[in-house]
């Protein structure tokens, strides 16, 4: 029944492409681009014990939440059909540690505003964070990372000490063939959505590269990913550590995509204190 919807979709989108292939590629990228998942439901203590600011980008608002500390500001940017609940224990370590805290909702996550979700907006989220809250160490799961090495690209004065990226993918086109081959769409199909990503981002899906950004970031980077993740290949977090000047990679198996562990926690502070 799980893939069954995805492929009933696919399969009428691929039929009505060969009426109207903008149209057909146009809702098969706006159904990529909305978070089936990650919307905040309830209230969460951990959240809640936070110091809440609303920032705006554009007509957006941006979820922020800060816990303050003496020590380096840490950003904390989720990934994919997550919110910022996700670094729960990452984040009672580091009040532990007094460091000075701030994470965020993504677009369309949590709390933040926004109807679609893409790398390109959530840069621009982290740009208007970080641009608050001065962070030196920034951290990113999945996407968040992409999003990060994005801002930072953009933004080359922007002065970054230590990145930590988990699970972070090297390249949209990998993601977009993923989800293509999830819902079964056909050449039509991704050939009409590969335009209209020309069109709207002003660049092809190949631009957008998290490990063509890293060759522009001057700063020690962790990267961590797991061996056997079944979401972002491991080959990516290869691709990434030889395009970055000053990294390490720590490799896990069987932590999946999530990689939530308290080695992994573990690893991060032996990296950051170093």
């Amino acid at each position: 029944m799980n893939t069954f919807i995805p492929k009933f979709i696919g399969a009428f989108l691929n039929m009505f492409a060969y009426i109207n292939q903008s149209m057909a590629s146009n809702l098969a990228l706006d159904l990529f681009s909305r978070p089936l998942k990650g919307r905040l439901k309830h209230p969460h203590p951990l959240l809640d014990s936070s110091d809440k600011k609303r920032l705006y980008y554009e007509n957006l608002e941006i979820a922020t939440y800060h816990w303050k500390g003496s020590k380096q500001t840490v950003l904390l940017a989720h990934g994919w059909h997550s919110n910022s609940v996700r670094w729960k224990n990452i984040i009672v370590r580091l009040q532990k540690n007094d460091y000075n805290i701030v994470a965020l909702d993504a677009p369309a996550h949590g709390a933040s505003g926004s109807k679609i979700f893409n790398a390109v907006l959530y840069s621009k989220f982290v740009e208007v964070v970080s641009k608050e809250f001065k962070p030196t160490i920034l951290m990113g799961h999945s996407v968040g990372g992409m999003a990060i090495s994005y801002f930072l690209k953009n933004n080359s004065n922007y002065r970054a000490d230590t990145l930590v990226f988990l699970g972070t993918p090297a390249g949209f086109p990998a993601i977009f063939e993923n989800y293509s081959d999830l819902m079964g769409y056909n050449k039509i199909v991704r050939a009409g959505m590969e335009v209209i990503i020309q069109k709207r981002f002003g660049q092809p899906s190949s631009y957008f590269n998290t490990a063509q950004f890293a060759k522009e970031i001057d700063c020690h980077c962790l990267l961590v990913h797991d061996e056997f993740d079944p979401v972002i290949p491991y080959t990516d977090a290869l691709e990434i550590q030889s395009a970055l000047k000053n990294s390490h990679l720590f490799t896990t198996q069987g932590l999946g995509h999530g990689l939530k562990s308290k080695k992994v926690i573990d690893k991060i502070f032996d990296f950051i204190q170093a």
